[in-house]
């Protein structure tokens, strides 16, 4: 992974640029609302870097299936909204201990290289994903949970403030990213996308401050 680096002090930008946080942008599935009682089943993480032009781009993509902890709810209509059948053999999906530490360990990296303090989450309404990322956390006790537990970057808000628009499809558009509603709802996807709108807000950010 690239550093983009201040000639000036020689510390990577991205360690400059959000307090000293990572930005890591996150998308789960599930399989309800609720963060103690229904499964966690998907997890998506990018990466973000600072890139040879001096502009913000999703860097790696993490991800993961995710076998529903035991006596877990699950929610029909949650899981026909998402069309995810967890018990599915091709999932090939691993339990919440072994998927947090395959999401956290690349994470952790990241943030040494860029010299960062910590990750702090972004996602679109990112309360709901923080909230079953810290309760899986807490029902697996894994160490070393690289985000900050309640601090994050928020891409409706940002939508919002830049373009009026708060649902992330309409947001993607308006940052003029293709936008596909039938692979929308897989976390790989919807992170995928979110990453490309943070992006691309921050980098206008700055070109209208410049």
């Amino acid at each position: 992974m690239l550093c983009a680096m201040s000639s000036s002090t020689k510390r990577p930008v991205m360690a400059q640029r959000f307090r000293g946080y990572l930005p890591i942008v996150v998308d789960v599935e599930t399989a309800g609302f609720d963060p103690i009682k229904d499964a966690l089943l998907e997890i998506a993480a990018v990466t973000v870097r600072y890139g040879s032009s001096g502009r913000l781009e999703p860097d790696s993509t993490i991800s993961c299936h995710v076998e529903p902890f035991p006596n877990a709810n699950l929610n029909p209509e949650s899981l026909a909204f998402t069309g995810i059948d967890p018990f599915h053999p091709l999932r090939l999906a691993k339990n919440e201990t072994d998927a947090l530490t395959h999401i956290f360990k690349p994470i952790r990296q990241a943030v040494k290289e860029q010299s960062c303090t910590r990750a702090i989450l972004v996602g679109h309404n990112p309360f709901f994903d923080l909230g079953f990322i810290n309760a899986a956390v807490e029902r697996t006790k894994v160490k070393r949970n690289p985000f900050h537990p309640f601090s994050t970057f928020d891409t409706a808000t940002l939508g919002g403030l830049m373009y009026g628009q708060t649902v992330l499809a309409r947001v993607a558009k308006a940052s003029g990213i293709e936008w596909d509603n039938e692979s929308a709802h897989s976390a790989v996807y919807d992170a995928e996308r979110t990453a490309e709108v943070f992006c691309h807000i921050v980098n206008r950010w700055s070109d209208m401050h410049q």
